[in-house]
């Protein structure tokens, strides 16, 4: 809800310059446009005394900095330049939080479990493209992406492997439908995969790389795909490559393994990163054959599942269809999770279309964490109960000064 008095006479997709009118718990004080802001408690706002807001909105002033080297935000952190640091770099957990002021005390670095779902973090194939229609080959190329490899010797065993595209949560399928998926799943048998009724999903699991590679081979057989002289060939003698999108450098060291493991068994892979202005304009037009990108979701889908896997959004630039989801079973299935009339048919909505997605190999699961990562000074203090979605700062207070 906009205040009309205020904006009417002002372009809405201008950049501000002025603090805007809001009704919310804090008010914008003061910024530095691309460096900071500010946030003031407004000591008279209207629902401080709501039981839902009791205990929260506790600081005074809040201020955000923003840094565009991530190693300067961990020096600025060393040296308290802020109070409060959620950590998403399992490297960084474990190699940047030696310093003075943590082994003495002053700050601390705590993980704290969540039951919030995690979502889907994948290496995302672009079905549209012809290299990628045949689900036997996105079922084999999953082979070769070493989890327990990555996550001993890249993550310090920080994640663990993704199951679902509703981790962490209830929603997630397991085991073989239920009776109350098998009514949802059953009309559509002929339309989704023979497994999705007989074997509960899992990704290539531990075991020597050799021997996942010689199975990722029989399935790349099965598919029409032969090895000669050292390439994997079609019957055309076409070899079989793509190209890996990424925008973040860093990602280059977890896919660099896959991509060699790929090469072994005579896949072209190229692994490029574009700037970011670039990478979101191939993400928008659709243009790249994979990518790693994550499907966030909540406790309550909905019409996000339509841009995420619909079909009428499969060729709408800009949508998140980004494997080129096209399956009237998926759409049906979407469906059912919009308009569920209740909370156990929303979950039995959500398995189902899980099962479905997964049993169609859209993406090569990675992997999730259910813990929060954060370091603080110890000028702030937190609830001695987390809530059930996870840390909430909002929650927090200052210290009182002895």
């Amino acid at each position: 809800i906009l205040p009309k008095h205020f904006w009417e006479k002002r372009d809405f997709a201008a950049a501000l310059t002025e603090p805007p009118v809001g009704s919310g718990p804090y008010r914008i004080d003061r910024f530095d446009l691309g460096k900071s802001i500010t946030y003031t408690r407004d000591k008279g706002w209207w629902g401080a005394k709501l039981p839902v807001n009791v205990g929260q909105y506790n600081f005074d002033t809040i201020s955000y900095g923003y840094f565009l080297d991530r190693d300067v935000a961990m020096e600025a952190f060393k040296s308290q330049a802020y109070d409060f640091r959620r950590e998403n770099k399992s490297i960084n957990w474990a190699t940047e939080y030696d310093f003075p002021a943590l082994k003495e005390g002053r700050v601390s670095k705590v993980e704290v479990p969540h039951q919030r779902p995690v979502g889907m973090q994948g290496f995302v194939f672009n079905t549209r493209r012809e290299v990628f229609a045949d689900p036997k080959i996105r079922e084999a190329l999953a082979y070769a992406f070493d989890f327990e490899w990555s996550n001993a010797n890249l993550f310090y065993g920080a994640y663990a492997r993704s199951k679902s595209y509703f981790a962490n949560s209830e929603l997630a399928s397991s085991g073989l439908p239920t009776a109350a998926e098998l009514k949802l799943l059953e009309p559509l048998r002929q339309q989704i995969p023979a497994r999705v009724f007989t074997t509960e999903y899992r990704p290539p699991e531990a075991g020597e790389l050799r021997v996942k590679l010689r199975q990722a081979m029989q399935l790349l057989r099965q598919a029409g795909w032969v090895f000669k002289k050292g390439k994997l060939v079609n019957r055309d003698g076409m070899q079989l490559s793509f190209e890996i999108l990424l925008v973040d450098k860093g990602f280059e060291r977890i896919v660099n393994p896959m991509a060699q493991n790929l090469r072994r068994m005579g896949i072209e892979v190229s692994v490029k990163i574009n700037e970011l202005t670039q990478y979101i304009n191939r993400l928008t037009n659709f243009d790249f054959d994979m990518i790693v990108s994550t499907f966030a979701q909540s406790d309550s889908p909905g019409n996000e599942q339509r841009d995420f896997w619909g079909s009428d959004k499969m060729d709408v630039p800009g949508s998140r269809n980004l494997a080129g989801v096209n399956n009237p079973a998926v759409d049906t299935l979407i469906e059912k999770i919009i308009f569920a009339d209740s909370r156990e048919a929303l979950i039995t909505a959500c398995r189902a279309l899980d099962r479905v997605l997964l049993w169609n190999h859209y993406v090569i699961p990675q992997y999730h964490i259910n813990r929060d990562r954060i370091a603080y000074w110890n000028n702030l203090e937190r609830p001695a109960v987390t809530p059930k979605y996870g840390v909430n700062v909002l929650t927090w207070w200052a210290r009182q000064s002895q």
